[in-house]
């Protein structure tokens, strides 16, 4: 039986537009939400931890290397 391997998906912030959980040049994790990209929004992972949705015009999509996913989404070592 094949595994499947979660894909993760990146976003750089461009705009913020005063949102003070998003802080322009820095990458987010998006998560998959189909209804929001329908209207217009990613669901993204923002400063306070938590997954919300923003306007899909305040980031880039961002595609990274393999080892760099690996090191961005590795827990972090107490």
């Amino acid at each position: 039986m094949a595994t499947t391997k979660k894909e993760h998906r990146f976003a750089l912030c461009v705009r913020n537009d005063d949102c003070e959980d998003l802080v322009i040049r820095k990458m987010y994790e998006v998560l998959p939400d189909k209804k929001a990209a329908r209207e217009g929004y990613l669901r993204v992972v923002d400063e306070s931890g938590e997954d919300y949705l923003y306007p899909e015009s305040y980031f880039v999509r961002v595609r990274l290397p393999q080892r760099a996913e690996q090191a961005v989404v590795a827990p972090h070592a107490p």
